[in-house]
């Protein structure tokens, strides 16, 4: 039915029943009477429409605390329909703060900055990485211009020129950032920030593992390529010369081996595709695997002891082996003749602190300088030892995966010419 007809229905029935009340006490009791109940009767509806309206005027003034009246009549209707438009309000409105306030929460989660400006680059909102990133506090700089809290020159040319299409690389706060503006709707920017400072590093990482292992492949490379050529630009070689340059090409061949093979078990350690298989291992015959090599790569120039007093663990053997054998070759090789090698293995104190495989020696030692950096892959820190001792500078690099995959930590204590000590300490129960 047309919603008009539903209103002046009922107000023509309400007025039809007062003039009707009217002419009843018109013809009972006469004209006067039935002109007095008319004026009382519109009296009394004007009366309550005021009063109504008073309610509703009421009402609109506050919302949020004043009761909305029932009503009567056309007013019943009234106020039915603001009663439902208030409820739905109030439902749009809470299904509102609801997606501001996850909204709020994810860019408080993202990783990336995100600033909102005005027009004239004044500070609205930014999140808690953007606060990182740019040095900002929303609650301290909130409408203070941008180009007023971030100094830096080339940052200040990029917004005044306006050149928003290229990201914007700076050097801020010790990191490197990448910075873009977006404009959004007439009168707001968006500042995004995101810390490429780890990618950096990734990269630089990257070109120096490259640079390094053609580094150390190249000069075997050289060794080997040269004496092939002497041997075929002289074919009445003497067989002295002959058998020492073969002795030379195997030791390189083999110093190649060692690095490519090395390079590989780093390259597997890492890989998401090659995951831990842990397995419970016998840790006493480990270390009594380990003392045999260290004692053989030794040949007796050393005195090497082993002692066992700590519970077996859970791991994978073949990537503890190699973990603990690197640490004893290094003790071994990184020792003068005559001194002594321990290799030791003991339970935690059974609360934070787990067992501990430990390595002392009493060596040439490292300066301190030079410890923060010994799991550097190639990081050597006297490069012409290392060629005397055969290393391929990837042992430590290969014990600190090997430690990361086992939620182990290596702890290097040494002084200069008085000896080292590693120390493996495996998570408590």
């Amino acid at each position: 039915m047309n919603p008009k007809l539903l209103f002046w229905i009922p107000a023509l029935l309400r007025l039809a029943f007062l003039f009707v009340t009217a002419a009843v006490c018109w013809w009972i009791s006469g004209p006067i009477a039935g002109l007095a109940v008319a004026l009382l009767l519109v009296l009394g509806q004007l009366y309550l429409q005021l009063s109504y309206l008073s309610q509703l005027s009421t009402w609109l003034d506050d919302l949020q605390n004043a009761k909305l009246p029932d009503g009567w009549g056309a007013w019943t209707d009234v106020f039915s329909r603001l009663y439902r438009l208030r409820r739905d309000d109030e439902r749009s409105k809470g299904e509102l703060t609801e997606w501001l306030a996850r909204f709020r929460q994810a860019m408080h989660l993202l990783p990336d900055g995100v600033a909102i400006m005005d027009d004239v680059l004044f500070l609205e909102w930014c999140n808690p990485a953007a606060e990182r990133h740019l040095g900002l506090t929303l609650e301290r700089d909130h409408g203070m211009r941008v180009t007023n809290l971030v100094r830096h020159p080339d940052f200040i040319d990029y917004i005044i020129l306006g050149r928003y299409e290229k990201p914007l690389t700076l050097r801020l706060r010790d990191r490197k950032l990448i910075c873009q503006i977006i404009p959004f709707e007439n009168r707001r920017q968006i500042l995004v920030t995101h810390d490429a400072t780890e990618s950096a590093r990734i990269e630089e990482m990257r070109r120096d593992f490259i640079a390094n292992a053609s580094h150390e492949l190249r000069t075997p490379l050289t060794v080997i390529v040269g004496f092939l050529e002497i041997a075929s630009s002289t074919p009445d070689l003497d067989p002295v010369s002959r058998q020492a340059h073969l002795s030379l090409m195997t030791e390189q061949g083999r110093r190649m081996q060692r690095l490519i093979e090395d390079m590989l078990t780093l390259s597997r350690l890492e890989s998401v595709d090659y995951p831990l298989r842990p397995e419970p291992v016998r840790v006493a015959a480990l270390v009594e695997e380990v003392l045999q090599e260290a004692r053989a790569l030794s040949g007796g120039r050393h005195s090497v002891t082993a002692s066992v007093d700590g519970p077996d663990i859970v791991g994978s053997l073949e990537e503890l082996r190699s973990a603990f054998g690197n640490l004893a070759s290094n003790a071994v090789r990184y020792t003068p003749s005559g001194g002594t090698v321990h290799i030791g293995w003991q339970g935690g104190d059974g609360k934070s602190t787990g067992p501990q495989f430990v390595v002392s020696d009493t060596g040439i030692g490292i300066d301190q300088h030079h410890i923060a950096r010994l799991t550097e892959r190639f990081y050597r820190v006297d490069k012409s030892r290392s060629r005397e001792t055969q290393g391929t500078g990837l042992g430590l690099a290969i014990v600190k995966h090997v430690l990361l995959r086992h939620r182990a930590t290596l702890t290097i204590t040494s002084e200069a010419g008085k000896g080292s000590s590693f120390i493996v300490t495996f998570p408590g129960p």
